[in-house]
Formats: C-alpha cells, structure tokens, sequence
C-alpha cells in the first residue's frame, strides 16, 4: 500500500515555466518547477524574519514552506535525461536559516568558467536551489523551529524527495553532487557523512519527509554521491579550542592586539590537544596526527598549496621575501579596495616553483591582519561574561522556546546571564553534570551537526569528496577542514578526496569552477551509469 505522505510528494513534470539564460555567449531554454514543498507537514515561519537592510526584518511571501522548499532548474540538454547528476546547492551562511532562492534567473548570462551555476547548466546538470530551516528562523508561532538539528534534517529529506521521485524527474538521483560554502560547507559536509542514519528517523518522521513509513520505518535512501564542501564551519563542539589553540600556539593574538580575553583564551585552547588526540588520525604519510605535529602538518599543507598554485600556470607568482600581496577584497554593497601586506612569512624558489620556507607565526598574523579575528570564545559567545549581542552560532541550539542555550563545556560553565536558561548559574549544574542526564538533547544537537561523529562509522558516507579552505581564511581553524580530510581519508568508503587549502583563497567559494567541475566529470565517468548501478530503496 503506497505510503499517503509520499502520495503527496509526487512530482508533477508538467508544472514548470520556461525560461531562456545565456551562457558563455549561447542562448539556453531552461524549465523551472518552482518552490517544490519537499514535506507533507512543513513548518510554518512568520512573515517576518530577521535580517533585512540595517538589522532590520525581511518580509517572506512563502510562509508555509519556503524554508522548505526547493526550485528545480533543467537544461534543455536535460530534458528527458535520467542519467546526468543533480547539483544540490544549499545556500547558508553562519549556519543561519536559508529561505528559498533561485541562483537561475530568467534573461541572466552566465560565465561557465567563473559561474558554478553556468558551468552545472553547460554540463547538463539538473540544478537545484535547496532552503532548509537553521538558526535565526522565526516561526509563526513564535519559537525557533530551526534549532539543530533542522538544517540537515530538511536537507536530508530534499535527498528523499528527489529519491522518491527519481523516475518522473529528469537527472539521477543516485548522482547527487552537494555544494555550499561556510555553513553550506558544514551543512554538505554532515549530510554527506551521515548517509541513511537512523538518529534522524524520528526528526523526519515529524516533518513528513518521504520514505518514513507509519511505523516510522525508513523506507528511502538519504546518502548523496558527493560533496563539493568550502570553507565547512563544522565540528561546532570543538571549534572553540580549535580556534584558540591556532591563534594561540604561537601568540598570534598577542602579535596582533586581538587578545581581550587572555585567560578564556588559554583555558579554551588547553583543551584542544586532549581532543586531537583522541581523533586517532594519520597523514597521508602514516605518521600520526596529533597537537604536536599538527602546526607541522598545517604548514605542509600551505606549502603543498603554494607549489600546486605556482605549477599550475607559468603566469603564477609569489612575491618574494620583502615584497608584498596585493590583496583585494570587499564587502556586499562596498567597492572592492586593495591593500598592500609584506611578504616575511613565504620563501619562493622561482625557477623550480619549490618553497623554501615558511614562518609559521609570520603566516598566521599575516592571516589575522586581513580580518579581524574573532572574538573569545570563537563561536559560543552568547552569554559567556556577559556577552549577549554576540552574533555566534549558540542560537543553534537549545529548545525552539529558548533564545540560546550554550553548548560548549567552557561556555556552559561560564556562563552568568541570569534567567537565561543556559550555564551552570542557571541550573545549578555544571556541563558534565547536565549532559550526563539522559533527557539533556544539546549534546545531541552537538553531534547531529558533526561529521566527525559519522565519518568511519556505520553511516552510507558519501564516496566522493571536494573539500576547499583558503589559505587566508581566518573564520575558522584550518585544524578542522584537515581533520575532516584525515578522517575522510581512513574511511574504506570514500573512493575519491580531493582536499586543499586553496592557495591565497579567503573565506569564501566556487572560486575554481573549472577545477571542481572537472573532478565531478571525473567521478561521474569513473562511476558509470546509475541506471545499471542504483541500489534498492
């Protein structure tokens, strides 16, 4: 008997409008189903949401599920296909709430060499625009139906929408290829590891997404063939010491008077090695990872960048020891400006394109000049000595009837805003004690959005992977994007990683389409037909 939730999935192939876009100069039909409800039971959000002009509010015309929804958009080279991948982009940043967008519009012309939009459209790739609920969003009646772990749950069941739907849909559902940047990043990257997980049954089951049976059953597959991840603000549980140990271990803080909070800042980062540790990693050369060898391992990893930018084209150049970047950048709204920082930290052999040198604590400040560092702690702020206009992440967790419940040890138990309902001054616990308690859920909120927690387990990880962080990227610890590349690399599942730190890339995405679009060709040729491949729900 088919499942009445799923019935009210289906998708209707006629209900699409055509649009026309150019790309690289070519005119092309485009058919756009728009704002597809991917759950029987979405979560109504109120009209007005936060973060309009000047700290304002937005006005949202679709409060039923347009934090639910996606828009589909097929090539005309598409029409009718069921073997070309499906690009999956999530649109989030800082983890906040992403209300449904659409990245193809009607009369725009795209560069497939600068545009992942326009390079996923020329290769034929059906392409989705993806909303899911997070942090920040309001409902309508009131609470924060965003809480973790509703991000990957709604992203989860846009997976099992497309799965149920496979064979009216053109494009391959069992070619899913995941892209987002910085909480997309991190959003892309727990999907992708956490494939199929029964933890998130129950959550599923609540919103009505396809595939759940009425005896809560899993019937539908949510794993993803890859992921495309930049810049993943990910592992939230240890962000905060990974990021003070990095701008601590060689007093990178203190270098650049960005240390307000000397004491939290070295009782935070003391926490990092014990949990590195732990992780059990190895680089590629077998030797072990740990907090010792990680500044090592992280300079490795700069040098391998800097020598795979300067062979990749002749054009390619450092400047030498004394000379400076010219960095340009800018802010939405703003013209770009560039400014000038010496080169004192990077050593260049021009004619055989080899590093010499780095200076490890010279590079760091030369990261942390360019943008501001954040404050401490890094991203569990929000009532942490009196702190409560911090924007970081702590709204992602906690009850939907709770502005913010801290959900780091350290935060927790320092903690002093009272009548806030988080810390040890509110509940008289400390942040063992209260998570030791079986009804505590922010600890399992902790782990729903990790992948380090998934990675090497049972769960179906994606087999492909395309992981990016720039070299300049101060949001967060380069510790955590190379700690989810060595995990990647020890699980027997992932066929194909492909991780860098992008050579002077700040915090930021798809700045190298033509080389991420080159590897999902790759991973798609090697992978052959999914019609002869596909695995049974």
């Amino acid at each position: 008997m088919a499942d009445v939730q799923d019935a009210a999935l289906d998708f209707d192939s006629a209900a699409y409008t055509t649009i026309t876009v150019q790309v690289d100069g070519q005119p092309m039909n485009v058919r756009w189903y728009k704002e597809i409800c991917y759950v029987a039971n979405p979560v109504a959000a109120a009209a007005q949401q936060p973060g309009g002009p000047g700290s304002g509010s937005t006005t949202i015309p679709n409060t039923v599920c347009g934090y639910q929804s996606m828009n589909v958009f097929v090539p005309e080279s598409a029409f009718g296909n069921q073997q070309t991948p499906v690009y999956f982009a999530v649109n989030n940043s800082g983890w906040k709430a992403s209300y449904i967008r659409a990245s193809v519009t009607s009369g725009t012309s795209y560069n497939s060499s600068t545009s992942n939009v326009g390079a996923a459209l020329k290769a034929g790739y059906v392409f989705v625009d993806v909303a899911n609920r997070s942090r920040g969003l309001v409902g309508a009646d009131g609470t924060a139906p965003g809480k973790a772990p509703a991000a990957v749950v709604d992203a989860k069941a846009a997976v099992r929408y497309l799965r149920l739907n496979d064979a009216a849909m053109p494009g391959s559902a069992e070619r899913i290829v995941i892209n987002g940047t910085s909480g997309g990043g991190a959003l892309v990257s727990i999907l992708g590891a956490s494939g199929n997980s029964a933890e998130y049954t129950p959550y599923l089951a609540a919103i009505g997404a396809a595939g759940i049976d009425a005896r809560g059953r899993s019937t539908l597959r949510d794993d993803v063939f890859a992921v495309n991840a930049y810049c993943p603000i990910t592992d939230l549980g240890n962000a905060d010491a990974a990021y003070e140990w990095l701008y601590n271990a060689l007093g990178t803080r203190n270098a650049i008077g960005s240390n307000p909070s000397p004491e939290d800042a070295a009782a935070i980062a003391a926490q990092f090695a014990a949990y590195e540790n732990s992780l059990g990693l190895r680089n590629p050369d077998g030797s072990r990872l740990t907090a010792a060898t990680l500044l090592d391992t992280v300079k490795k990893e700069v040098v391998r960048s800097a020598e795979i930018y300067l062979k990749a084209d002749p054009a390619h150049a450092i400047p030498p020891l004394g000379g400076t970047f010219e960095i340009t950048s800018g802010g939405p709204g703003g013209p770009p400006s560039t400014k000038s920082y010496v080169n004192n930290w990077i050593d260049v052999d021009t004619a055989t394109h080899e590093v010499r040198s780095v200076d490890m604590a010279n590079y760091l400040v030369f990261v942390a000049t360019q943008a501001t560092l954040k404050t401490t702690p890094a991203f569990d702020a929000v009532g942490v000595n009196g702190n409560t206009t911090s924007g970081t992440e702590t709204d992602l967790f906690g009850p939907p009837t709770q502005k913010y419940m801290n959900y780091t040890e350290y935060s927790w138990n320092h903690n002093d805003v009272a009548g806030d309902g988080s810390g040890l001054d509110d509940t008289g616990l400390t942040w063992k004690q209260y998570t030791a308690k079986k009804t505590t859920t922010v600890d399992d909120q902790v782990h729903l959005i990790n992948p380090m927690d998934f990675v090497g387990t049972s769960a179906d990880t994606a087999p492909n992977w395309y992981v990016r962080n720039g070299t300049r990227d101060r949001d967060t610890a380069f510790t955590v994007s190379l700690n989810l590349d060595r995990a990647l690399a020890a699980d027997k599942q992932v066929k194909d990683l492909d991780y860098q730190l992008a050579w002077n890339q700040p915090h930021a995405g798809n700045y190298d389409v033509p080389e991420a679009m080159a590897w999902i060709a790759d991973i798609v040729n090697e992978a052959g037909n999914p019609l002869a491949s596909r695995h049974k729900g």
